[in-house]
């Protein structure tokens, strides 16, 4: 037999191996988001990985934000660390002094020359995750802030103007006092207490959290959140409380299934529950600005977002961080931010993207849908409203909320509670500066 023959024969027989296929680079991201969520996590990889052929991105939810950090840091100490994960804001602090545990985004970015410029990101989002060059530690991901709900169906039974929300706190005590009248028994709640009350409660009334610019300009920083402004605040959530105006509903989204169901009229929580909002409620709401303290000077001012961003490991292969510089592009795609954004309520993260979502008509047919963005920027940031950075403020914000929950119970007043919450809270921090000099 000929060998030309012999090699024809052999291969239609399929005797003949074809080359060998290039082996995709696997690329590891952890997550803590969960539900909805989750489902559109697992879609925006199966996008990014129909996208392209030589990487193959793999979405594994590691449980909640403190739960998925805690994993990725101990994952390196072990040698065996995922290529991305997810961490909330208040653990960018935690991140930064993990020593030679992350690799900055700007780094991955300029290594593989990729056009990277932060300024093509909305401020309010980059200037919580940038060193003080301006250079972006992490890539933004799911940012969100804290925002005013209300159900305009109890409004309309209470003899309310459904299409007016109150703008002030002193306006809210009136309208609350008008659906407790007319029957409803949770007239308010609230989800993220801390987040909602203390810290973006302080950016919104341009007072600082605390010293060293919310510590974003150092780990010696110290609390600040036994202020009379705060002090005056958390006295009067225990005063609704009291007068059954407000109904205390727990530490994480537990008041946003109350608003859903019906059970509570009007909530203050997170502008990414506006999805699940719109997904399950069976009554027609509005979503707002936060209502402020109108004898404040200067209020409003900007709220700040929480959320997450994605942090990248170190001890990665170079062809591997070319995977995830990849996936941060195809992240960054105004189309991809656009579906983000209209599918959840977190904000887009670029410029682009909000201006693509306005193009659209997006925020025409669906009005309100923009409050979390003007929000934000309602005002240029200054150094009391631009974020916070404080070491262990994962700890640092469950004191914080311990001590509201111990005013809302009368077992301390306003501010004996915010006087230890400093007190313990400064312990945390003075623990963290000396374990990160």
């Amino acid at each position: 037999m000929k060998p030309k023959f012999r090699a024809t024969l052999l291969a239609s027989l399929g005797l003949i191996a074809a080359p060998a296929a290039l082996a995709q680079v696997e690329i590891q991201w952890w997550h803590s988001m969960s539900g909805q969520h989750n489902e559109k996590i697992n879609e925006i990889a199966k996008g990014f990985n129909a996208s392209q052929t030589a990487y193959k991105l793999n979405p594994v939810y590691k449980g909640s934000y403190p739960e998925s950090m805690t994993a990725a840091i101990a994952a390196f100490r072990a040698g065996n660390a995922p290529h991305i994960v997810q961490v909330f804001e208040v653990g960018t602090a935690t991140m930064m002094a993990a020593k030679g545990a992350i690799k900055p985004v700007f780094e991955i970015m300029k290594e593989a020359n990729e056009p990277f410029d932060a300024k093509n990101y909305l401020a309010a989002v980059t200037g919580y995750y940038t060193d003080s060059q301006g250079n972006m530690l992490s890539m933004p991901f799911n940012s969100s802030t804290a925002i005013f709900y209300i159900n305009k169906d109890a409004y309309k039974k209470a003899g309310l103007d459904p299409n007016k929300a109150p703008k002030t706190w002193k306006e809210f005590t009136a309208t609350a006092e008008k659906l407790k009248g007319a029957g409803q028994a949770c007239v308010y709640t609230t989800g993220w207490p801390s987040w909602v009350h203390v810290e973006n409660f302080s950016a919104w009334h341009n007072v600082p959290i605390g010293s060293k610019e919310n510590g974003m300009a150092g780990f010696d920083a110290v609390f600040q959140v036994n202020s009379p402004l705060h002090v005056k605040h958390v006295s009067m959530l225990a005063d609704y409380s009291k007068k059954g105006l407000f109904t205390y509903s727990g530490r994480k989204q537990e008041g946003e299934d109350r608003f859903i169901s019906g059970e509570c009229a009007m909530l203050t929580s997170s502008s990414s529950a506006i999805g699940k909002i719109r997904k399950g409620a069976k009554f027609d709401f509005s979503a707002h600005f936060l209502p402020y303290h109108d004898d404040v000077a200067g209020a409003p001012q900007n709220s700040i977002i929480g959320g997450a961003t994605l942090w990248v490991m170190s001890g990665k292969k170079a062809d591997e961080y070319k995977g995830v510089v990849k996936f941060f592009s195809y992240l960054s795609r105004p189309e991809v931010q656009m579906d983000w954004h209209t599918a959840t309520g977190y904000v887009p993260i670029t410029n682009a993207a909000f201006e693509l979502t306005k193009k659209s008509g997006y925020y025409d047919k669906n009005p309100g849908a923009d409050i979390a963005i003007r929000q934000l920027n309602n005002k240029a940031p200054t150094a009391n409203s631009k974020g916070l950075r404080f070491g262990g403020f994962v700890q640092g914000r469950e004191v914080i909320e311990a001590e509201i929950e111990t005013v809302l119970q009368g077992k301390k007043d306003a501010q004996t509670a915010m006087n230890d919450a400093v007190s313990r809270g400064n312990d945390i921090l003075r623990k963290f500066e000396a374990a990160n000099k």
